[in-house]
C-alpha cells in the first residue's frame, strides 16, 4: 500500500475529530481547547482549522471557530438522506399492505414531484416512458395534485405543460380535463385507465399536507382492474399512520 495512504486517512479522521469538537461548542471554542479536546498537537490543529475555514467548514468569529455554511449543508444533506430512508421504508411497507406498487408525490414550486416510489420485480410500477411533470393531465398523480390547486395555479401549469393526449384514452384537451376535475370529489380517489400507459389503471388518493398538494397513488395492470377499489380502500384506511411518516418529506 503507498505510504500516504494511512497519512490521508489520519488527516480526514483529525479534521473530523475538529468539526466535532467545534459543533459541541454552541458559542464556538478557540484554537487550543479545540486542539486539546481532538486530542492534537497545536501546530496540527491550526493547520487544519486553516484549511476547515478556508473550505468553508468552519468560520473564526472573535477568536474562536464556529461551524460553517459548508457544514451546515453537509448536515442538512445527510439529514434529507435519512428522510428519503424513511420513505422509501414506509412507501416498501404499505406496498406490501395493499399487494401494489405505492407512489408518493407532491406540487411543489409549479411542479409535480414524485417523491418515492416503491414496487417488486412481480409487481413492477409505471414506467415513466413521458416526463411526469409535463404530462400530468394524463395520469392520476397529475390529476389528482391538480385538483387540488387553485384555478390561478392551474392555469400556470397548464401554460407551462399544455393538455395534449399522449394515448388514445388520454384527456382530449383542457375544457374535458377542467370538466373532470370540477367533477372530483373531495378527499375521493381519482381513477385514470390507461390515460398515461396502455395497459395500466391507476388511483390518487388526495392527502392534506398543510398548503402543499399532495398524494399517495397505486398502479395496477389493466387485467387486474377489479383489485382496484379493494387496493385503495386499503390504501385508504392506512393513510392515517402513513401521513404521520411520510408528511414531514414536504420540506424536502
Amino acid at each position: 500500500m503507498p505510504t500516504g495512504v494511512p497519512t490521508l486517512i489520519g488527516s480526514v479522521q483529525r479534521a473530523l475529530r475538529l468539526l466535532e469538537a467545534v459543533g459541541s461548542h454552541s458559542d464556538g471554542a478557540p484554537a487550543k481547547q479545540l486542539a486539546r479536546e481532538a486530542g492534537l498537537p497545536l501546530a496540527t490543529a491550526y493547520h487544519l482549522l486553516r484549511t476547515l475555514t478556508h473550505e468553508g467548514y468552519l468560520r473564526r468569529e472573535g477568536g474562536v471557530f464556529l461551524l460553517g455554511d459548508a457544514a451546515g449543508r453537509l448536515a442538512g444533506a445527510g439529514l434529507q438522506q435519512k428522510r428519503r430512508s424513511m420513505i422509501l421504508d414506509s412507501l416498501a411497507h404499505f406496498r406490501d399492505a395493499v399487494g401494489a406498487p405505492v407512489y408518493f408525490a407532491v406540487y411543489r414550486e409549479g411542479e409535480i414531484e414524485v417523491v418515492g416510489v416503491s414496487d417488486t420485480p412481480a409487481s413492477p410500477a409505471c414506467e415513466e416512458w413521458a416526463d411526469f411533470r409535463a404530462t400530468g393531465h394524463a395520469h392520476a398523480i397529475g390529476q389528482c395534485l391538480l385538483g387540488q390547486l387553485d384555478e390561478k395555479t392551474r392555469k400556470d401549469h397548464y401554460d407551462r405543460h399544455p393538455v395534449e393526449p399522449i394515448t388514445s384514452y388520454t384527456v382530449r384537451d383542457l375544457h374535458a380535463l377542467e370538466q373532470r376535475i370540477a367533477s372530483f370529489e373531495r378527499m375521493q380517489p381519482v381513477i385514470e385507465r390507461q390515460e398515461y400507459t396502455l395497459g395500466t389503471v391507476c388511483a390518487a388518493i388526495p392527502i392534506t399536507a398543510g398548503d402543499t398538494a399532495a398524494t399517495m397513488a397505486v398502479s395496477l395492470p389493466l387485467h387486474q382492474e377489479s383489485r382496484l377499489p379493494c387496493v385503495v380502500n386499503r390504501l385508504r384506511s392506512e393513510v392515517g399512520a402513513l401521513l404521520s411518516t411520510l408528511s414531514f418529506s414536504i420540506s424536502i
